[in-house]
């Protein structure tokens, strides 16, 4: 989820390219991306229970609302602020389906444009006196606003409840639950499984690429055959947070090694050069920028564009989350068969990161406490628990959307095969805690995505690349 934003009118964009810019934190995903990510990004919770990884209901028996009470009988309106744009409509439709239920309450969208300016609005709104009652964030956002929003302490064990293992710890930030999960998202090297059988004359097996050398054989027969063989698509949010960032996430298996790491870091006492696991992702970098199927114009990074590209059979692979569903899945003409693969960083089939994922539960609501009355707030509560746990909601997020809820009685199926294909790895234990970014700076994928675009470009090479980034993070306290 990295989910990230639609676009907005020019008139918006106009009015945000204003404002100071202060850059989105994870994830597909970025949060992708932000892509959707979107930041979109990643929280911890990463679950290996088969069951209910798959969004199929597991009979808990714990019961759930499907019709929420107005919180008193006076007219209440509520603001949404929407970081996962590419999904407007259907939030929008839950709005218009929460009011019929409870004609006292209206919700209203504030939608975000694609990309950056995202919360230069809500800093807008928050300096303004006006915040949004409910805004939908990456957990970065949340810890930099964290005085800003409601501390959820009374409904933290209902959660805890709903969802599964581990996905409630993702929202508690200086030992507060400020954020309530409703997805879970993970990201790779997305493959169009007819393209790459008819450019290999045969079944493909994903679970021969465990190594950089067999993604570049692979790659390389795919070229061969006139395929374009992977998309990468140029945004600073992808570049920056969902691959560049992954190397935090994979310096150990162990979180206190990859903090350590990054201290180091700032403090001038690690060098990127030095390091294995950047130098690994950064060769494999290498690989995809030869085969990219963008090469001649890589900044344009038109999200719609790259995602329908993909599912229409123009290019094997594509660096993205399952969030892109959101495109792909009511596209006219595109293929229906797709699959995800991890990044191997090295030719280890062993190492970290080769068999894994990248997997969270990346965007989280929060309610405000700055501005909203008791009323507004005990509304908003209401409304959340109604759409994370009826079954319209519940379809609406995971047929409609298309992405997996983190939660143990789901009563829908989820028709994203991107998504089912990351549930694969995460019923195997096949995921890379990445929740180390909750902890970055907000801008940090905008600087390091911009210094990620230069090289895309052939503006810098490795080293001042590595100097480019490491000069950033000591700059950061």
């Amino acid at each position: 989820m990295r989910i990230h934003q639609i676009k907005q009118g020019d008139d918006l964009l106009k009015s945000v390219r204003t404002i100071t810019f202060l850059a989105l934190c994870t994830i597909l995903l970025a949060g992708l991306l932000a892509a959707c990510s979107g930041n979109k990004g990643g929280n911890s919770g990463n679950s290996s229970d088969t069951s209910n990884s798959s969004n199929s209901s597991t009979g808990s028996g714990t019961e759930t609302k499907t019709d929420a009470p107005a919180p008193s009988g006076k007219e209440i309106k509520i603001t949404f602020f929407n970081t996962s744009a590419e999904v407007n409509t259907v939030f929008e439709e839950l709005f218009a389906k929460y009011h019929e239920i409870n004609p006292n309450v209206t919700v209203e969208l504030i939608p975000t444009p694609i990309g950056g300016a995202q919360i230069e609005i809500f800093q807008s709104r928050l300096a303004s006196g006006n915040p949004p009652t409910i805004s939908n964030l990456d957990a970065g956002h949340i810890v930099l606003y964290k005085d800003k929003f409601l501390d959820l302490e009374s409904v933290k064990g209902k959660y805890e409840e709903l969802t599964l293992p581990g996905a409630v710890d993702g929202g508690v930030f200086d030992g507060k639950f400020l954020g309530i999960p409703w997805s879970a998202q993970g990201y790779g090297l997305l493959y169009n499984k007819r393209v790459v059988e008819e450019a290999i004359g045969g079944p493909f097996d994903p679970s021969t690429i465990r190594t950089r050398d067999d993604l570049a054989a692979l790659l390389e027969k795919v070229d061969a055959a006139g395929i374009p063989p992977v998309m990468i698509h140029g945004a600073d949010w992808s570049l920056g947070a969902h691959y560049f960032a992954l190397g935090f996430s994979l310096q150990s298996r162990d979180a206190q090694e990859r903090f350590q790491f990054w201290e180091d870091l700032k403090a001038g006492k690690a060098k990127l050069a030095d390091n294995e696991v950047f130098n690994g992702l950064m060769d494999t970098f290498d690989l995809l920028k030869k085969y990219n199927a963008r090469k001649s114009d890589p900044l344009v990074a038109n999200y719609e564009l790259d995602s329908a590209d993909f599912a229409k059979g123009n290019a094997a692979f594509y660096f993205m989350g399952d969030w892109t569903w959101a495109v792909i899945g009511s596209m006219e003409g595109r293929d229906s068969e797709f699959g995800v693969l991890p990044i191997p960083i090295s030719n280890n089939p062993d190492d970290y990161g080769n068999g894994q994922i990248p997997y969270s539960e990346p965007k989280l609501f929060a309610i405000d406490n700055s501005a909203a009355t008791p009323e507004e707030q005990q509304a908003a509560l209401e409304f959340l628990e109604w759409m994370l746990t009826s079954e319209e909601g519940q379809k609406a997020i995971v047929e409609q959307m298309g992405l997996v809820m983190p939660y143990k009685d789901v009563k829908a199926e989820s028709t994203n095969v991107i998504a089912n294909a990351v549930a694969e790895y995460v019923s195997k234990g096949q995921t890379i805690d990445i929740s180390i970014i909750n902890y970055f700076p907000a801008d940090y994928w905008a600087n390091n995505g911009a210094s990620m675009q230069k090289y895309l470009v052939d503006n810098i090479d490795r080293a001042a690349l590595y100097q480019e980034i490491e000069k950033y993070w000591q700059s950061v306290n």
